[in-house]
């Protein structure tokens, strides 16, 4: 049936745009972009992970009463059992399912520890990055103009945060090529 693929299209969609604002949003918070830090951004954030939640499994979960795929469980949930557009249907599983973990995880990290989540939770950018491939790969709007823009509009900002994340964190850990030259005052 029609039905099932659109829903599973828009359930899509939905998944690319929340995840992204939600990783804008978590970029922002953890790199103090934002002055006003506080349980409101924090709520937000939850709000559009857990948005994001929903939709990836609504996507994969509509798709069993697809009429064209005729997708198994396991074409749904385990990466390259499918052999529909391949890898980027695995690309999709693999950061759909990395990221209801480690969406999820943020309610055990008392039991895990903070730290530990934390470390944790920097694979999100990961699993955002699998299901931006995902999209572009494998869904069916990705060359169409309205996707691009629409994707676009709130993916790139995310990547730019990102990129500059990934950035100050590999200058930080780098001593300068000045600083390894000179003596220590003292020493």
């Amino acid at each position: 049936m029609h039905l099932f693929w659109i829903t599973s299209r828009a359930a899509g969609i939905a998944a690319l745009l929340f995840s992204s604002a939600s990783v804008s949003l978590g970029l922002m918070m953890g790199g103090r972009l934002l002055r006003r830090r506080g349980r409101d951004l924090r709520v937000t954030h939850e709000a559009l992970s857990l948005a994001t939640l929903v939709a990836i499994a609504v996507h994969a979960v509509v798709l069993l009463g697809d009429g064209f795929l005729h997708p198994s469980v396991a074409d749904i949930t385990v990466p390259f059992a499918s052999s529909y557009r391949e890898p980027w249907m695995a690309m999709g599983i693999v950061g759909g399912w990395m990221l209801v973990l480690l969406g999820l995880s943020y309610y055990v990290r008392g039991r895990i520890g903070v730290e530990r989540w934390r470390r944790l939770h920097r694979f999100t950018a990961l699993a955002w990055l699998l299901g931006v491939g995902h999209s572009l790969g494998a869904g069916t709007d990705a060359g169409t103009t309205w996707f691009l823009v629409a994707g676009g509009s709130v993916a790139a900002p995310a990547a730019v945060l990102l990129a500059a994340r990934l950035v100050s964190a590999n200058s930080q850990r780098r001593p300068t090529a000045l600083s390894a030259r000179s003596p220590k005052i003292g020493a």
